[in-house]
């Protein structure tokens, strides 16, 4: 067979088509994946990370968990160094979002598995260089000893090395996780450390772009809900609804974070005496969390229904507290 007769075979053999042929190609013959192969496989980790904001976490694990087996064996293959490079950076980011999904899932308890991933995707960034993916990895390490082991001590020290990392290459990371490493010093008491924090992450984000390599995690009620969180955690209740009574009106998209805000703000409203108006937004904060089934907002619901519990008798506390009830029953 001449040269020219086994060129055409292999085109011929060859998908022509676009991402999905290729990558099925690709899974039959590991060592031909292309940066088409892997611009598919991005496409799949970033349409399931937009889904995640609204989606309940259980109907998206099977696929993510899928797309990551895929991107992992066919690294395992490549020699291409250009290819692996980019692989390596899918498999960060599938990682990341693997790892939200399996602690969002389990109504953040699976407090280790979360970390496995997310240190899978610290270290596949890290050898391709990808500071951005690498800071984001660390920031979610950070969420899960913040609010999952309830260490705010590891947690701070997490959330400073997300920022150390992003400092070079994006203001939006820079500026979230310092707005997590104001929350730490808020768990630990130090309203000095906290302020000077919050003071940090607002200048960086004064000085977005729209080149910011992570400018899609950005919204404007970003500042405004950790603010809020920090001073509860500072027994400020009084300052912490007036962010929070800011943020939830900026924020009416039925996203995960929605239910944290409206829970937040139950808690501040409960400490501050006024049982009706907790009441009122639990109510909105279960309504959400029905749609999507968040574990974060799932947990403040319930904490939230714990403090009010004392004030059980008041016909609007009663009438919420057996929404909780039945929504213990559902998760």
């Amino acid at each position: 067979m001449s040269v020219d007769e086994l060129n055409g075979l292999l085109t011929e053999r060859e998908p022509a088509g676009g991402g999905s042929e290729r990558l099925s190609y690709a899974l039959a013959n590991p060592g031909s994946a292309d940066l088409v192969t892997v611009a598919h496989l991005r496409q799949q980790v970033e349409r399931l990370d937009e889904e995640y904001v609204h989606v309940p976490s259980t109907l998206l694990l099977a696929e993510a968990g899928q797309c990551l087996g895929q991107v992992g064996f066919l690294t395992a293959h490549v020699r291409n160094g250009r290819v692996l490079r980019e692989l390596r950076t899918v498999e960060a980011e599938a990682a990341i979002l693997m790892g939200q999904l399996v602690w969002d899932a389990s109504q953040r308890r699976d407090h280790a598995s979360a970390r496995v991933y997310f240190d899978r995707a610290i270290s596949a960034a890290g050898d391709c260089g990808h500071a951005a993916v690498e800071g984001l990895a660390l920031l979610r390490k950070s969420m899960v000893a913040l609010y999952g082991e309830k260490s705010p001590a590891d947690g701070l020290a997490v959330a400073l090395q997300a920022a150390e990392v992003s400092r070079r290459v994006s203001n939006v990371l820079t500026g979230l996780a310092m707005l997590h490493v104001a929350e730490s010093y808020a768990m630990l008491g130090s309203v000095t450390c906290c302020e000077r924090a919050l003071r940090d992450a607002d200048a960086h984000f004064s000085r977005l772009s729209s080149t910011d390599a992570a400018i899609s995690l950005f919204s404007p009620s970003l500042f405004g809900r950790m603010a809020g969180s920090c001073y509860l955690f500072l027994d400020d209740a009084v300052r912490a609804r007036d962010f929070l009574d800011e943020t939830a009106a900026l924020l009416q998209d039925h996203s995960k974070s929605q239910p944290i805000v409206l829970g937040n703000l139950a808690l501040a409203s409960i400490r501050l005496g006024d049982f009706d108006e907790a009441a009122s937004k639990l109510h909105d904060a279960i309504d959400v969390v029905e749609m999507n089934w968040g574990g974060g907002g799932l947990n403040i619901v319930f904490r939230a229904g714990r403090e009010l519990h004392p004030w059980r008798a008041v016909p609007a506390v009663r009438e919420v507290h057996d929404r909780l009830l039945g929504l213990m029953a559902a998760a």
